[in-house]
């Protein structure tokens, strides 16, 4: 087997073009992030007179504040209900269907599949019509449940592509072992594919997890704000303290910082998840 990291071999320049170019990236990402990080610190003086510096005095009860009041935890709590009920479905959905169409033939499969991957061209901002319709005649308006189903449905698409795709690189070897020792498909499945399907369950999860903290959606489904989660609560945090923009930014930068935590422990398994079987030997 030929060593990967000896057979590749890159010039100079082409290293000094990756290392710059990247560099320049990262500084587009983490500039806007550091800077409303580093804006919650600053007087609403100070962060006019100096926007992108370092705080002349660090004012650490514009946090604080945030921290101690009960409605930042409220906010973030209907967050991870929602997104863990949204992750949670779509993973498992996905997963039994992607299974379906990777190892079960049946009359349509392709044109099913075809069905479900049309949903990646439509985001759920054009159907928010006929989807507030059929929420409301469901009896689901103003509930954690209008927000949630919606959300699985439009995320079935990439997840079943990303499964399907891990399943059927799966070795075939152990799929006509298990059927020799009498394993059916629903038996293979959770205790054999599943199983070995951690990479994948864990990108797949990451990605709901992150793109399915929406704002269309809450907007049109709740009602309420003690359901509001935290991309609502921002809007309704910013309409009381419009003109206090330090303590906007420290409300924005703690409603983020889970996301970014999460986004950056699980990056490993995201790039394990969609690589793996890439290349088959």
């Amino acid at each position: 087997m030929t060593d990967t990291n000896s057979s590749v071999r890159m010039s100079p320049a082409t290293r000094l073009y990756l290392y710059v170019s990247l560099s320049l990236v990262a500084m587009l990402v983490l500039l806007p992030l550091v800077t409303t990080a580093l804006g919650g610190f600053k007087s609403l003086g100070d962060l006019r007179v100096n926007p992108f510096g370092l705080p002349s005095e660090w004012l650490w009860s514009n946090y604080l504040d945030i921290l101690f009041g009960d409605r930042y935890w409220r906010q973030m709590l209907n967050s991870l209900f929602i997104a863990a009920m949204t992750v949670g479905l779509t993973v498992i959905v996905s997963a039994m269907a992607a299974f379906t169409f990777a190892h079960v033939r049946f009359f349509g499969s392709n044109h099913l599949l075809n069905y479900f991957l049309i949903g990646l061209m439509f985001p759920a901002a054009t159907a928010i019509l006929p989807l507030f319709i059929r929420i409301r005649d469901l009896g689901l308006l103003d509930t954690y449940w209008g927000v949630i189903l919606p959300q699985v449905a439009f995320g079935l698409g990439m997840s079943i592509l990303l499964f399907r795709n891990y399943f059927r690189n799966l070795p075939e070897e152990l799929f006509q072992a298990a059927f020799v020792d009498g394993c059916g498909y629903i038996r293979f499945f959770w205790y054999i594919s599943l199983p070995l399907s951690r990479p994948i369950v864990s990108t797949v999860g990451i990605i709901t997890f992150v793109h399915r903290n929406s704002y269309i959606l809450p907007l049109i489904m709740l009602n309420t704000e003690a359901k509001y989660p935290w991309p609502l609560g921002i809007m309704v945090y910013r309409g009381e303290f419009g003109t206090d923009w330090q303590l906007v930014l420290a409300f924005i930068t703690l409603t983020i910082l889970p996301t970014v935590i999460v986004f950056f422990l699980a990056q490993k398994h995201i790039i394990a998840g969609l690589t793996a079987g890439a290349v088959k030997s």
